[in-house]
């Protein structure tokens, strides 16, 4: 049976982590700060955001809450990102997504100061991982390869497949997996036999976001299986991996939920702690 990788208990350990920079910025006159925005009134995103509130209450974050009504239009969304760029006492900023349909996602991201970048997601963040350079890593993958760390598993000289390719997941998984010195290979819905090309991980990540997609079929026996995915359904929230039929052959896995959600939400902090580090050592 598999060994069942606790996001839960690696995130509080990261916020723990958090926490201690807090205080210490906090006793040099520096509160960090984390304005959240939420444009909409989507319940699941509404839920999100007050889990992240709550793990910056807990860590010693400021946590500013903007909520806008879902007709925001673009002017008015970019005049408040500005505002917050200009805001010194703000450190981390974070747009909620998805945005109402009529909003560019792209041009939001890209309009956020990259040294306020809590998210990970700006071109600026995601070319200083191409180049292996320090900067802000996207939440989920960077979360990820806490939990590997935690218990021990080193993807050197793994064959690892990261299922997804999107900018805030697949692409910077792969990335991060490959700084690690796995080999990697990246799959997407163009991928052919893609089932063949799964079960020659040592590693798989599934991040595509269809329920259950990734059953026994696609795991070679042994490997560790790291489930990104969050749908809900009939039957509540299940991730791309099918548990029960994978548990019983990979050697560590993690469940939905209690895997790599908490992990999201605890790299956040670690980002906006981050970020107002940097705050203090610039002139």
């Amino acid at each position: 049976m598999a060994t069942i990788i606790d996001g839960n208990a690696v995130a509080s350990a990261v916020r723990e982590r958090a926490a201690l920079g807090a205080r210490g910025l906090i006793e040099r006159g520096v509160t960090p700060c984390l304005a959240v925005v939420l444009v909409g009134d989507d319940p699941a995103s509404a839920s999100y955001v007050r889990m992240k509130e709550r793990d910056c209450e807990a860590v010693g974050i400021e946590s500013r809450d903007h909520r806008l009504p879902a007709e925001t239009t673009q002017a008015e969304l970019d005049d408040l990102i500005d505002t917050l760029n200009a805001d010194p006492a703000v450190h981390g900023i974070l747009v909620q997504m998805p945005l109402p349909g009529h909003l560019d996602a792209e041009s939001v991201i890209e309009r956020i100061s990259p040294a306020k970048d809590a998210d990970g997601f700006h071109p600026e963040s995601l070319g200083l991982l191409v180049r292996g350079l320090p900067g802000f890593r996207a939440c989920t993958p960077a979360g990820v390869m806490e939990m590997l760390t935690a218990y021990d598993i080193d993807p050197s000289g793994m064959r690892a497949v990261v299922v997804g390719r999107s900018t805030i997941v697949g692409k910077p998984m792969a990335l991060l997996l490959l700084e690690a010195n796995a080999t990697v290979t990246v799959c997407h819905s163009r991928t052919r036999d893609l089932k063949a090309v799964c079960r020659e991980a040592d590693l798989l990540v599934a991040a595509i976001g269809r329920a259950k997609m990734i059953d026994a079929s696609y795991v070679k026996p042994g490997a560790v299986v790291i489930d990104v995915g969050i749908n809900r359904t009939d039957e509540g929230m299940v991730g791309d991996v099918d548990f029960a039929s994978v548990e019983p052959i990979a050697s560590a896995i993690t469940p939905v939920p209690g895997g790599v959600g908490p992990m999201t939400r605890a790299m956040l902090m670690v980002n906006t702690i981050a970020a107002a580090e940097a705050s203090v050592a610039r002139p």
